[in-house]
């Protein structure tokens, strides 16, 4: 095998990183090239567990291949808009991906920039995300920091009247009472303006002065238009309506003024136009605006009451899994505002986001799949703590049983908490962490019926999805590679070598047996099993079962002989534990089962479980590696070209 090993530094790729669990560096390279490139994307944000891209032309983007990336757990497309389900790790790969482009990170360019279908809801959708997401650390923050010290102070363990809490309570409602101000600038990123011209202006529009004006006793006149008396503390839509059209005023001004002047000149029309129309027609518009979201969604409570957030919890997967619950965070933090409370988005997200993670945990414990017992178990805890996408797509969106139970559940968490009236007082995701933001101090049982929802909730999802959830066997599972239907496609799988176990793959060179591991008996790569199931890892024909049934060798449709050999040294068991389900001279069909074998025993009897899947005709092949780490049936593990 001499020749093999000649070729291994030109040809092969063998150095696989033991125990690397996450690529981040490879996972936001492939997410790159995916969505067409550092080209074409025009923005990239990233939330709890999506990165968000913005492009200039959305036909770039490879959905089916994205979908199959390592570290990639969905993609959503919206309007100009793609987003990448990316789950915890989301802010790992975001590092690594502004390493590799100079795109502008977190910063939008002109509306006008992206290309392709135009959907008006979708763009919609996507401003409002933009500017409202980056707000959910500050404002969630404050207002757990202020649940807390109200908790405090009702359970006698801090006093109003002590400094410290009138520290921590003033720096929890300066986050609140300057809202506008963060807003201006989320706002001003948002839309490529001057930020800092953008935040002078919403201050001005809380500006003490100005605050006392509007409050004159008969009224303040401009230009003989009366002012209309609102306080603009907290309040988050005239900021917007303000910072949108001096953007348009800052990008008409640029156009004709001389650059000489254009430092000082633009930003005093901004001011000299902008502050004048936002205290006469902006401001007062952008109120009205935000007082009619919050009168429709609470006259929908009021209609249907505890209903309503029964049936928002229960929807909520499923809105959650297209990014329409987005839409949702404007009413959410204005109705925080005013009236300083939230009775059906967050009471509903607290029954479905416990559901999540009781629905994955429920997985965790039936599940004899280790690979899956592991992301429920990581998904499980997220959601309990109120972030849901990795349990979303990483679980529930996999298996219908568990999605019927997350429904189920929502919507009897969402019922108790929906006749309970529980009220949010914080604007975040719901979870263990955050139950504070159910503390209310005018009545004491609110976070009570919380927690109570809560128990319920989990309870709830952990019981059903345990006896609901069943295992499905890898023929069953999507991840399975569909066989080819054209020649082309024939031939392209045929010269791929995929896993015939559920398991670890490992470079051959760390097998502890020298007959595989100096490549003696050929090239290729090893896998340790996590289940006691081997399939077939191409279409071909079975060549020998050994007597002793520890191995199996066969040759694909492409030439390549392939040994599978079933541990070390388990040739001494003389075949016991090992159930062949094919026969010498059998044609195969990839992904079919070839033999059962008892895993437990083996390993119990002190056997190096192991398995090499060997080319004996590598020097046949120019041979490389393509899988590292965790594996399933069906997933490449080599890539085979014929020499010439």
């Amino acid at each position: 095998m001499s020749a093999s090993a000649g070729r291994q530094g030109n040809a092969t790729t063998h150095k696989i990183k033991e125990n690397k669990m996450k690529n981040y560096k490879q996972t936001a390279s492939d997410v790159l090239r995916l969505v067409g490139g550092e080209k074409n994307v025009v923005q990239v944000e990233h939330c709890s567990t999506r990165l968000r891209f913005t492009l200039a032309d959305t036909s770039k983007v490879d959905a089916a291949a994205l979908k199959k990336t390592a570290g990639v757990m969905g993609v959503i497309s919206s309007g100009p808009q793609c987003q990448v389900v990316i789950g915890n790790d989301v802010i790992e790969v975001y590092d690594e991906l502004l390493k590799l482009g100079t795109f502008n990170a977190g910063q939008a360019a002109a509306p006008a920039a992206p290309k392709g279908k135009k959907e008006i809801g979708g763009i919609i959708l996507d401003y409002m995300v933009g500017i409202f997401q980056p707000l959910v650390p500050a404002i969630a923050g404050a207002g757990v920091l202020k649940a807390l010290m109200v908790l405090l102070s009702t359970l006698g363990l801090m006093s109003s009247g002590d400094i410290a809490y009138k520290v921590l309570v003033g720096v929890a409602d300066a986050a609140l009472y300057y809202l506008p101000v963060m807003v201006a600038f989320t706002t001003a990123t948002k839309f490529n303006c001057n930020k800092l011209v953008a935040v002078a202006l919403a201050a001005a529009m809380i500006h003490p002065s100005v605050s006392a004006l509007l409050a004159t006793e008969g009224g303040a006149y401009f230009l003989g238009i009366k002012l209309q008396n609102i306080a603009y503390g907290g309040q988050v839509f005239p900021a917007i309506l303000t910072v949108i059209f001096m953007s348009f005023i800052e990008k008409w001004a640029n156009k004709w003024c001389p650059k000489a002047i254009r430092v000082f000149f633009v930003p005093m029309l901004c001011f000299g136009i902008g502050f004048p129309v936002a205290l006469v027609v902006l401001g007062p518009l952008g109120y009205n605006i935000g007082a009619l979201l919050t009168t429709v969604i609470l006259a929908l409570y009021n209609t249907l009451g505890w209903l309503a957030v029964a049936l928002l919890a229960a929807v909520l997967p499923f809105m959650i899994s297209m990014g329409m619950h987005k839409a949702l965070v404007p009413y959410a933090v204005a109705s925080i505002s005013d009236p300083g409370f939230e009775m059906l988005y967050m009471p509903a997200s607290l029954a479905h986001n416990i559901s999540e993670g009781g629905a994955c945990l429920g997985v965790a414990l039936k599940t004899k799949d280790e690979n899956l017992r592991a992301t429920a178990i990581s998904a499980g805890i997220s959601g309990l703590f109120g972030i849901t996408e990795p349990a979303l797509y990483g679980v529930t969106l996999q298996h219908k049983k568990v999605m019927m139970s997350v429904v189920a559940s929502s919507f009897i968490g969402g019922l108790f908490v929906g006749l309970m009236k529980v009220k949010a007082f914080v604007a975040m995701g719901p979870g263990l962490a955050g139950m504070a933001m159910f503390v209310d101090p005018d009545n004491g049982k609110n976070i009570l019926w919380a927690a109570v929802g809560l128990v319920i909730s989990v309870v709830a999802s952990f019981a059903l999805s345990f006896f609901l959830y069943k295992d499905e066997t890898p023929a069953e599972d999507e991840t399975a590679v569909p066989a080819p239907e054209t020649a082309a496609d024939a031939a392209a799988a045929d010269s791929t070598i995929s896993s015939p176990l559920q398991g670890k793959a490992i470079a051959l060179e760390e097998v502890k047996d020298e007959v595989f591991s100096q490549k003696i008996l050929g090239d290729g790569i090893a896998v340790v099993p996590e289940k006691g199931e081997l399939y077939a890892p191409a279409d071909g024909v079975i060549e020998s079962v050994f007597g002793t049934k520890h191995a199996i060798s066969m040759k694909t449709n492409a030439g390549a002989e392939l040994l599978m050999h079933i541990g070390m040294d388990t040739v001494k068991r003389d075949g016991k534990g090992f159930d062949p389900q094919v026969k010498d001279g059998e044609t195969v069909k990839k992904g079919q089962l070839l033999m059962k074998f008892d895993l437990d025993g083996i390993k119990a009897d002190g056997y190096d479980v192991t398995t090499p899947i060997v080319v004996t005709n590598a020097d046949e092949f120019t041979i490389k590696t393509v899988a590292e780490g965790a594996v399933v049936p069906g997933a490449a593990l080599l890539k085979l070209e014929a020499n010439k």
